[in-house]
């Protein structure tokens, strides 16, 4: 049974890497046996997450980035793909957000939230597709919210780009399913991490969240790492167009604040 998991010599890239919900998943795919690419924007914060992993044992290199930069994007899978001469795994996980009421909405925050949340992602699957097609095996990864499957007010160009992400997965797997690659969505909820510091500082404000989560609570990074890791491995071999949410099961039930 473990076999079905094992990402042994494997060839992983995860965008958003050097902390939170990123790293977390470049740490499971390692532990699983992949060679791992950290890729982020900032050099020193992603190499010294890379670094963090070697020490554990773990087989990560770092690459940094601008998932905005259209020719970054892609000369990195270029580079992966030269250097290693295919690439098995991909997490499109690295996103920003904006909190924009629609009367002070900018068309400049929606091109920067969509050419990093859409365009970069499209980018790297498209390049990284065709080093997969190739060899009639791999994994396309892209990492959703929530607010892949519900709304909220304020966050217009988030939601839309992340909503935009869950069409593009499903139309990637219908296209490649046939060519011996899976595309899939992990969608996750509210968690505890760095990037949701000064949320999690507003007073009340963990409280009331996790009062509409089931669970009870917000979760934890790690829990992220083997969820993502399931989806890169053989044992979701028969998963494609997925939109898995992982939310503590936020979006799929409905309750009530316990005071209401």
């Amino acid at each position: 049974m473990t076999e079905m998991f094992s990402l042994n010599g494997q060839i992983a890239v995860v965008t958003g890497a050097s902390r939170g919900l990123g790293y977390e998943m470049a740490r499971a795919l390692a532990q699983c046996g992949a060679r791992v690419y950290l890729t982020a924007r900032g050099a020193d914060q992603l190499e010294q997450a890379a670094a963090t992993l070697r020490e554990q044992g773990l087989d990560a290199r770092a690459m940094a980035f601008d998932l905005a930069d259209p020719d970054a994007c892609l000369g990195a899978i270029a580079e992966i793909g030269a250097a290693e001469g295919r690439l098995d795994i991909l997490v499109n996980n690295a996103g920003i957000n904006a909190w924009e009421p629609l009367a002070e909405a900018s068309t400049v925050t929606w091109d920067r939230v969509m050419g990093t949340n859409v365009r970069g992602p499209y980018l790297l699957c498209r390049e990284a597709a065709r080093l997969m097609v190739a060899r009639g095996y791999g994994r396309l990864i892209n990492i959703g919210s929530a607010m892949s499957v519900v709304g909220r007010e304020k966050i217009t160009a988030y939601v839309a780009s992340k909503h935009g992400l869950a069409g593009m997965t499903r139309a990637l797997a219908a296209e490649l399913g046939p060519r011996g690659v899976t595309c899939n969505m992990m969608a996750p909820g509210y968690f505890r991490t760095d990037i949701n510091t000064a949320i999690l500082a507003r007073p009340g404000y963990e409280r009331g969240v996790s009062a509409r989560i089931p669970l009870g609570r917000w979760g934890n990074p790690e829990e992220v790492g083997g969820v993502v890791a399931f989806m890169a491995s053989r044992a979701s071999s028969y998963m494609n167009g997925h939109i898995l949410v992982v939310d503590g099961g936020l979006t799929e039930t409905f309750v009530l604040p316990v005071d209401a």
